[in-house]
């Protein structure tokens, strides 16, 4: 059939066992091998924090896929991409790696606690490595599923700068709100870091006003396809704007994460979004 999903691109903050086990990095290990037995092809990727241990897990770099450069600001950023595998899923897990970004054994704060001054520029970098590397393996995603705030640039990028490659022409984003970061603040020129080729000051607008974890979950909902609560706190500011904007919505649904179900029910609402 012409409209059905056949391949789904995971974009994770965490998974199990990379890092520790939470509501998110389980769900990053075990959605995509769910949605593998429902006979769908999946790519996962998530940041190569320094917190990972390579050796341990395996990770090599694709020399092949590696080797480019992402600018943010008028800085040259070389962009290095690992991978290992999950065997007893029979799927791969793909790293976002860079040594300036990454290789800290933290992941978005410091041991006072404080958030990293540089985690809008990783979030940056995260999400153009992604996309640039999904070109490289020439792997056309159906559904592109965003869980933690790291991907939330992703959408944006996705709909503004690579809505003319064909490698994302069918595409459909879905993000997954938590409450992961909501009262942090970035820098206060994110909205101009965060620009590159043909994106406006219009289309980053939310982050010009504030830039806040939830003006920046807020950007993820607007260039979004669907939306999924991840979590049963997620703020009521963020609920609010997606019902504003009209978006598809799967509520959060505690039973379904206990006994493992959310898995279909998150591969159903692929296919509805799919189908709009």
């Amino acid at each position: 059939m012409e409209g059905e999903v056949k391949k789904v691109l995971f974009v994770n903050s965490e998974i199990f066992p990379y890092l520790p086990e939470t509501q998110i990095s389980k769900i990053g290990r075990f959605l995509p091998q769910g949605t593998l037995e429902l006979k769908r092809e999946v790519r996962s990727f998530m940041p190569r924090f320094g917190l990972i241990n390579e050796r341990k897990n395996s990770l090599h770099e694709v020399i092949r896929l590696s080797g480019m450069n992402i600018i943010i600001g008028d800085v040259d950023r070389p962009l290095v991409i690992k991978v290992t595998s999950i065997s007893a899923a029979r799927m791969q897990v793909y790293f976002i790696d860079n040594d300036d970004y990454f290789r800290r054994k933290a992941l978005f704060h410091d041991d006072k606690g404080n958030f990293f001054k540089d985690n809008e520029d990783r979030a940056i970098f995260f999400a153009r490595g992604v996309l640039e590397t999904v070109k490289k393996l020439r792997w056309e995603p159906d559904i592109i599923h965003c869980q933690g705030w790291i991907g939330h640039i992703l959408p944006l990028y996705l709909r503004k700068e690579y809505k003319d490659d064909p490698i994302f022409a069918r595409s459909k984003v879905i993000v997954s709100l938590y409450n992961d970061i909501p009262g942090e603040q970035f820098a206060p020129d994110f909205a101009k870091r965060i620009k590159f080729g043909s994106i406006t000051n219009e289309d980053v607008s939310l982050l010009a006003r504030k830039a806040s974890g939830i003006s920046l979950a807020k950007l993820a909902v607007r260039y979004s396809d669907g939306i999924i609560m991840g979590s049963n706190d997620v703020p009521a500011e963020e609920i609010a704007f997606c019902n504003k904007e009209g978006k598809p919505v799967l509520p959060f649904n505690a039973a379904s994460l206990e006994d493992g179900s959310y898995i279909k029910q998150y591969n159903d609402f692929y296919d509805q979004v799919f189908a709009k």
